[in-house]
């Protein structure tokens, strides 16, 4: 199976749920990436701060590159998780049919009683934004990976 991260710029939100997913997942049986609604990071490294947060939890996401979402990712992944509403409309208005429409999820649906739909943006704020950011995606990563280790056992 595979699964597909996606936030505004592939440089904070996605790369940490790329990384921690991956941690919680044998890569025998899933595959996990993350791909940016824009183009602002092609080619560069996750933001220091999310590399840092993820180092603290020994998830080493250091080596990942900021890409931008392509329409072809339909085709390769199974479920496409959009960190937040702005990110799940634009990927909703790239879908080509019903098939890519049903594959892509906002991750916080994932979790029961949460108070928002969306992951906050860190960009802008300090590592404790990140750290947020951090336990927020590691408890719905843990969510996430118990339903697709039972479905696939």
């Amino acid at each position: 199976m595979k699964i597909l991260m996606v936030c505004l710029g592939n440089i904070c939100r996605s790369p940490l749920a790329e990384g921690i997913l991956k941690s919680k997942l044998s890569p025998d049986m899933f595959v996990v990436d993350s791909a940016g609604t824009s183009n602002y990071h092609i080619g560069q490294f996750p933001d220091s701060r999310s590399i840092q947060i993820a180092k603290r939890h020994t998830i080493d996401i250091s080596n990942q590159r900021g890409r931008q979402f392509k329409i072809s990712d339909f085709d390769t992944y199974d479920v496409i998780y959009a960190m937040d509403t702005s990110n799940y409309q634009y990927l909703k208005g790239k879908a080509r049919t019903n098939v890519d429409q049903n594959k892509i999820k906002l991750i916080l649906t994932e979790m029961d009683n949460m108070p928002t739909r969306d992951v906050p943006d860190p960009y802008y704020s300090g590592v404790d934004g990140f750290l947020e950011v951090f336990e927020l995606l590691d408890v719905v990563c843990d969510n996430i990976a118990a339903k697709l280790i039972s479905n696939n056992t």
